[in-house]
C-alpha cells in the first residue's frame, strides 16, 4: 500500500513494532490511525496493542441457546505497552491466561448503551492470550426451535455480526478497521452440521458424547463482523468448480435451480476486476428469520431464501453479495462513517455482473429503480440533510441506505461516464488490488482517485466533482440519470391506471420484476377498496411467490387500511424475518390508527421471538405499548 503524503496517513503494522510478535497471521493488516478512521464504536485502541488473529474452540449448546469456550488471541504490540482493550457486550469472561496458562488480570468496564464495555486485560509481555468465557443471549446469534424451519425436525443456529454484534459471542477488537485471521473448532450435536465463513479444515470428527466438531481457518485477515456461524440440519450442493449452496433439504432444489448462474457471475466478475481471492464461493440458504436479504461472509454468503422466485428475477442480489468479495471484503471501510465505500461500491459493482450476465436492459431498469429510492429518501429528509452525503461524519443520522447504496453506487457511474468505463475499469481494478485485505477512508479514495484517475487534470476534476459527490449532501449536477426509456412502457401503464383503474393483465405478465416493482412503486398511493380488490383479483398480487413484489402490493394494501389482505400480510410477517420488509409493513400498519395499530400490536406479540435481534430493534421502536 503506497502512503499517501497527501493524508500524512500513519499506519501500525507488523514493521512498526516488532515483526517477532506476529505468530500466526500469514498476513498483518495495517491500521489507519488518522482521524476519520477512528473507530467510535469499538474500545479498541489498536495504534498501541492490536489482535491480528482469533483461535475459537466452541462448544454450541442448543438447549441452553449459548456457546462456550475459549478464544485466544494473538497480540501485536508497541514496545512497553502492557495492556490491551477487547469490546465485550455481555459474554461471561470466566478466566483469561497467558501462553504458559498463567492467570492474567483483567477488568469489564463500565457499559455503554449500544456499544457494550471495555475488555481491559493486563498481559504484561504476553503475545497469546486465551479467554474461557460463555455466551448466552447473544445478540449475534439466533437460536431456532424445530419449528422454526423449513425441515420442522431439528434446531437451528445462525449469526449475524454486522456491524457490532459479534463482539456478544467473540472476545476480540470488533471494529472493521482491525482486520483478523482466524480459526475455530466447533462441536454441536452429531445430526447437525457447522458451517462457518471459513474454509473447512478437516472433515468432522466423530466425538464420543454424541457429538461432532468442525474446524474452520481463515488466513487472509477480514473485518471481526465478517465471522459468521450457522449450524442446523443442512446439507450442500455444487454448483461449479468453486462454488456450492448449503441449505435445509427441503429446501435444496429451489436454491440450487435459483442459484444456477452463480459460476457465471464470478467469472464475469474477475473478467471485470480482477482475481476471485477467497478460494470458495459457497453460499447458504437461510430460515426466513435471517434480517437481511444477504450477508457477505467471506467464502460463505449468507443468504434470505425471500429471494427465491422461481425465474432468477431477484438474482441481483447473489450479484451483490459476490462483489462484496472485492468492495467490503477485500477493501473495507475503516469504521461505519464510511459505509458506503462497502455498499455504494458494491451495488455499482453489481449492477455491472447483471449486466454482464443478464444483459443492458435488466441492468438499466434497476439502476432507474435505485434512483427512485434516492429521489424518495431526498423528498423525505431534504435534499440538505447531512446524512445525505456519502462520508456521514459521528453524530450524524443516515438518510439510510438509498444513500449509502444507491447515491455511492449513481457516484461511481457518474464518474465512468466522464472518463469512460475503460478508463475507470482500470482505476478501480488497481484500487482494488493496491488496498487489497486493508481498510480505507473516503479520505483515502479521494486521494487515490486524484492520484490515480485525475492525475493532475484540473479540468477533469471540475467535470467529476468528487469532494462534492462524497462530501456534501443531495446530488450534484453531474449525476448521470437513468435511462428515460427503461420504463417508459410500465410508466405509461401506471398513468393510465392512475386514470382509469384498469391495467392490463397481458403485459402485466409479461413484465420483468422490475417492470412490476416499477409499477406497483408507481401506482397512487391511496386507492379505495374496490380499486385495491380490482388490482388484486387481476393481478393476483396476493398470492404472488415473488417477495419483492408482494411486499409492495401489501404496503399499499396496508396504507389504505385494505381488510382482504390483512390475512396474507399477518402470514407474511410470521414466515419472514427480513428487516426490510418487516419493518415498513408495521409501519404501514402504525400509521393507520386503532385499526391498523390494532392488527400490528397483535401480530408483532405473537411474532416477535421469530425474529433476529436486529429486526426486533427496528421494529420494537415503531410498534410501541399503547398508552
Amino acid at each position: 500500500m503506497r502512503i499517501l503524503a497527501a493524508l500524512s496517513l500513519l499506519l501500525l503494522s507488523a514493521c512498526d513494532i516488532g515483526a517477532d510478535n506476529v505468530s500466526n497471521a500469514p498476513i498483518v493488516s495495517p491500521i489507519l490511525t488518522t482521524e476519520d478512521a477512528r473507530d467510535p464504536q469499538s474500545f479498541a485502541q489498536p495504534q498501541t496493542a492490536r489482535v491480528t488473529h482469533v483461535d475459537l474452540d466452541l462448544d454450541l449448546d442448543f438447549d441452553a441457546q449459548s456457546v462456550s469456550g475459549t478464544a485466544m488471541i494473538d497480540v501485536i504490540a508497541k514496545e512497553g505497552v502492557d495492556t490491551i482493550i477487547l469490546d465485550d457486550d455481555g459474554y461471561q469472561v470466566e478466566s483469561i491466561t497467558d501462553g504458559e496458562g498463567r492467570p492474567l488480570e483483567y477488568e469489564v468496564g463500565e457499559v455503554t448503551e449500544g456499544k457494550g464495555a471495555p475488555l481491559t486485560i493486563t498481559m504484561g509481555d504476553a503475545r497469546e492470550i486465551t479467554i474461557a468465557y460463555t455466551a448466552e443471549d447473544a445478540g449475534a446469534l439466533q437460536w431456532l426451535t424445530p419449528e422454526q424451519t423449513a425441515g420442522g425436525k431439528h434446531p437451528y443456529l445462525l449469526s449475524q455480526g454486522q456491524a457490532t454484534l459479534n463482539r456478544t459471542w467473540i472476545p476480540t477488537q470488533d471494529s472493521p478497521g482491525i482486520r483478523q485471521t482466524w480459526s475455530a473448532r466447533i462441536t454441536a450435536p452429531a445430526d447437525l452440521t457447522v458451517v462457518m465463513s471459513g474454509l473447512s479444515a478437516d472433515e468432522p470428527e466423530a466425538l464420543e458424547d454424541g457429538r461432532r466438531a468442525f474446524t474452520f481457518e481463515m488466513d487472509k485477515p477480514v473485518a471481526p463482523y465478517l465471522i459468521a456461524i450457522a449450524a442446523g440440519d443442512i446439507v450442500f450442493e455444487e454448483l461449479g468448480p468453486r462454488s456450492g449452496v448449503w441449505t435445509e433439504p427441503v429446501m435444496l432444489e429451489k436454491a440450487v435451480a435459483e442459484l444456477a448462474d452463480t459460476e457465471a457471475m464470478i467469472d464475469a466478475a474477475e473478467k471485470l476486476y480482477g482475481e476471485y481471492r477467497w478460494g470458495r464461493y459457497d453460499m447458504i440458504v437461510l430460515p426466513p428469520s435471517f434480517p437481511y436479504g444477504g450477508m457477505e461472509n467471506p467464502v460463505m454468503t449468507f443468504l434470505t431464501p425471500t429471494f427465491i422466485a422461481g425465474d432468477k428475477s431477484l438474482t441481483g442480489l447473489i450479484a451483490h453479495e459476490l462483489a462484496h468479495s472485492w468492495s467490503g471484503n477485500l477493501v473495507t471501510n475503516a469504521n461505519w462513517t464510511d459505509s458506503w465505500l462497502n455498499e455504494g461500491v458494491t451495488s455499482y459493482f453489481e449492477n455491472r455482473i447483471v449486466e454482464e450476465i443478464y444483459g443492458t436492459k435488466r441492468a438499466q431498469q434497476e439502476v432507474a429503480l435505485d434512483f427512485a429510492a434516492i429521489e424518495e429518501a431526498l423528498a423525505e429528509v431534504g435534499a440538505g440533510a447531512p446524512g445525505t452525503a456519502l462520508h456521514q461524519p459521528i453524530g450524524t443520522d443516515s438518510a439510510g441506505s438509498a444513500i449509502i447504496y444507491n447515491k455511492g453506487a449513481a457516484f461511481l457511474r457518474t464518474m465512468e461516464s466522464i472518463v469512460g468505463r475503460e478508463r475507470f475499469d482500470e482505476w478501480l481494478k488497481q484500487w482494488f488490488d493496491n488496498h487489497a485485505f486493508q481498510p480505507a477512508t473516503s479520505a483515502l479514495l479521494l486521494a487515490d482517485l486524484n492520484e490515480n484517475l485525475v492525475k493532475g487534470d484540473a479540468e477533469l476534476a471540475k467535470k467529476l466533482k468528487l469532494e462534492e459527490w462524497i462530501y456534501q449532501p443531495g446530488l450534484p449536477d453531474n449525476i448521470v440519470l437513468p435511462d428515460p426509456a427503461a420504463f417508459a412502457e410500465v410508466d405509461a401503464a401506471a398513468a393510465t391506471f392512475a386514470e382509469s383503474r384498469s391495467v392490463d393483465e397481458q403485459a402485466w405478465s409479461k413484465w420483468t420484476s422490475a417492470e412490476r416493482q416499477r409499477f406497483l412503486t408507481k401506482a397512487p398511493r391511496v386507492l379505495s377498496e374496490t380499486d385495491l380488490a380490482a388490482l388484486d383479483g387481476q393481478l393476483k398480487l396476493s398470492s404472488s411467490g415473488n417477495n419483492e413484489e408482494l411486499f409492495l402490493w401489501l404496503e399499499l394494501a396496508m396504507e389504505n387500511r385494505f381488510d382482504a389482505a390483512v390475512p396474507t400480510a399477518e402470514k407474511f410477517l410470521s414466515q419472514v424475518g427480513r428487516t426490510k420488509f418487516v419493518a415498513p409493513l408495521f409501519k404501514a400498519l402504525m400509521g393507520q390508527g386503532d385499526w391498523g395499530q390494532a392488527i400490528a400490536r397483535r401480530t408483532y406479540e405473537k411474532n416477535r421471538a421469530s425474529y433476529h435481534s436486529l429486526t426486533q430493534a427496528s421494529v420494537d421502536n415503531l410498534v410501541k405499548p399503547k398508552a
